[in-house]
């Protein structure tokens, strides 16, 4: 069995939407229920706070300040999609570091997978503006920070229904980090089309695998059983991180895609077997609770055993 670290914080449960909104407290929560029976077999990590410094690695070094000073107003909307409340900055704060966190406690051979159950999440959010649920991008910057650490060639993998433009964004023109994502297309935000493929020393890094809306199990299995595997092992990363976003569960009410809960069971296998380096997987999306659950649970359960 894998050395396998879970990071969540109760205090993930205090971005709260002044409205009715999908990106809820309850989706942490569902996960947390539904890892209980795995708990034993996990190895508990907090997370850190992380600082201005540490967010600037990806982002503009004004915008925490920005989104420090728009959420200490006590609440408002950052995007048409992506509220703010006066809690907002310090939970983002403290699910940017679970990915620090993670880097740290796989260097030290604590762990050698981690399974991040965070919000809010992070792969739209761009250099200095929050977008679609996404304040700070986690997993870029854990990215940034796992490279200040040693893990020089970085492969991040996002099955997030939506594409994760702000994590294309961030290493567009960037060899050292390969982006792969497959997603829903066309769909929001209208990026991840086959032909955007980097640009300068960073093209032919960035891979995306958009999918038609109805896309299932086999469909998936073609992305992630035969394409994934090569590129990976062409490119031979030190580290693995992987924007784990359930909304492309056939139950889910914000996309169109008929993954079963076996489906993302598979994906993660495949996942895991595409090379053999230390793994990290951050939440993003999905929003029904009961599929959510599940699915994250089959997520831990093969990287326990895979």
């Amino acid at each position: 069995m894998k050395k396998v670290g879970y990071i969540y914080k109760d205090l993930y449960t205090q971005h709260k939407p002044p409205r009715e909104h999908p990106e809820r407290p309850e989706r942490v929560i569902a996960i947390d229920n539904a890892l209980q029976s795995l708990k034993e077999n996990l190895i508990n990590i907090n997370p850190r706070r992380a600082t201005a410094k540490d967010i600037a690695m990806v982002h503009d070094i004004y915008y925490p300040q920005e989104i420090m000073d728009l959420c200490s107003a006590g609440g408002t909307w950052l995007d048409p999609d992506t509220y703010c409340v006066s809690e907002s900055y310090e939970v983002a704060t403290y699910a940017v570091g679970a990915g620090l966190e993670a880097v740290d406690k796989i260097k030290e051979g604590l762990v050698e997978r981690v399974f991040a159950n965070v919000r809010p999440p992070g792969h739209h959010a761009e250099y200095s503006k929050a977008m679609g649920f996404c304040i700070f991008n986690n997993i870029a910057i854990t990215a940034r920070y796992a490279q200040k650490q040693g893990y020089e060639k970085v492969f991040i993998i996002d099955f997030d229904a939506h594409h994760g433009n702000g994590t294309q964004k961030a290493f567009w023109e960037d060899d050292t980090v390969f982006y792969f994502s497959s997603h829903q297309y066309p769909f929001y935000p209208g990026t991840g089309s086959r032909e955007e493929k980097g640009a300068g020393k960073g093209l032919g890094f960035t891979y995306n695998a958009p999918m038609p809306a109805g896309s299932d199990d086999e469909d998936y299995e073609v992305v992630y059983g035969e394409i994934l595997p090569d590129l990976v092992n062409k490119f031979k990363p030190d580290i693995v991180l992987v924007s784990a976003g359930y909304d492309l569960h056939k139950d889910d009410p914000l996309a169109y895609l008929e993954v079963s809960t076996e489906g993302v069971g598979k994906i993660v296998e495949y996942i895991l077997k595409s090379a053999n380096t230390p793994f990290i997987f951050m939440l993003e999306g999905g929003y029904d609770l009961p599929a959510l659950g599940a699915s994250a649970k089959i997520t831990v359960e093969k990287m326990l055993n895979v």
